[in-house]
């Protein structure tokens, strides 16, 4: 088992550690809780400090991940278990059944465009929707959808009185013969020498925070939700759009950053990357549209990375940002 290990998470972290290792001839397990690898980073449409945009940086280093011959990627999958010791530790993991057949489904979207369920998209941060057949985002890797079991007609309501299945539209347009409802949850026993945490992160849910609004006004977003907004695979196609009903352009836009962090009440630290990420949706904003102001109410301007305080100086000087010193109150 020492030349064996376990990475715990498919965000960039854990894609570029598992690459690391294998490139070292390690044997490596890359588990990822979600459909897909790709992590948080998927979510973003572009990077600083060079703007550059993150899929196109991604996408081949997922495609590298999942190709490389000593990397076994299992998507939606959770670790149950650990025991042992360094260089042998025995690990239990639950494969979740997609109800697809990853070996016969092809991507090619059918049943997602022929399901007429519609819930939420937690991809999109909940600003859209999604079908209970779907892929996971567009360039999910791998390509392969799945059946949520939590909203499926056929399986929450079961089968008619007569005893018919309630719906199979899923099935009757895969081509490919893809769909297995009866599919099951399967566990697996690994034995590695070494395991990586790279679990990522959640958002932090503003909500709380009263005086900010953030759940009683629509135009009230997180950075991530500002993040789906501006990205041509989100909710609004990539244009530049209030939530609320009126779906207009914002013309003026408020960047607070320290909710909930470097406060005594919430979260005593700094989160290191709001200011950089603040900024660099400041100047998306103006690139969408060349109207739009933006005002970043900060404590202090963080910028500890190479280039980041050029990054700062170039959004006032080329994009018009402002900065304001001080906490937005009400």
């Amino acid at each position: 088992a020492k030349q064996s290990a376990l990475v715990i998470g498919g965000g960039i972290a854990g894609i570029q550690a598992s690459i690391d290792l294998a490139e070292m001839g390690f044997e490596v397990y890359l588990v990822e809780k979600s459909p897909s690898i790709g992590g948080r980073m998927a979510q973003l449409d572009k990077t600083f400090p060079t703007n550059d945009c993150s899929i196109c940086i991604l996408a081949p280093k997922m495609a590298d991940c999942n190709d490389h011959p000593n990397i076994d990627v299992l998507t939606y999958s959770e670790v149950q278990e650990v025991k042992g010791k360094a260089w042998d530790f025995k690990v239990k993991v639950l494969k979740k059944a997609r109800l697809v057949d990853e070996k016969k489904c092809t991507g090619c979207g059918q049943c997602t465009e022929k399901c007429l369920t519609k819930v939420s998209d937690e991809f999109n941060m909940g600003l859209g929707t999604r079908k209970a057949a779907y892929l996971y985002f567009l360039q999910a890797i791998p390509r392969v959808a799945l059946i949520d079991r939590e909203h499926c007609v056929r399986i929450i309501k079961g089968p008619t009185k007569d005893g018919k299945p309630r719906c199979g539209i899923c099935i009757d347009v895969c081509q490919a013969g893809a769909i297995d409802f009866e599919q099951k949850d399967e566990e697996l026993g690994l034995n590695v020498g070494a395991i990586i945490v790279a679990i990522g992160f959640d958002p932090y849910d503003p909500s709380p925070l009263t005086e900010y609004g953030y759940g009683r006004f629509k135009n009230v977003i997180t950075a991530m939700e500002f993040e789906r907004v501006i990205c041509a695979s989100g909710p609004t196609g990539g244009h530049l759009k209030r939530l609320s009903q009126d779906g207009r352009e914002p013309k003026r836009i408020a960047f607070i950053q320290c909710v909930g962090s470097r406060d005594i009440n919430h979260n005593r630290y700094c989160a290191s990357v709001c200011c950089m990420h603040a900024i660099k949706e400041a100047i998306l904003s103006k690139e969408h549209d060349p109207e739009v102001q933006s005002f970043i109410f900060y404590t202090d301007l963080r910028a500890s990375g190479k280039g980041f305080q050029d990054y700062v100086a170039r959004a006032e000087r080329e994009y018009g940002v402002t900065y304001i010193r001080g906490r937005a109150g009400k």
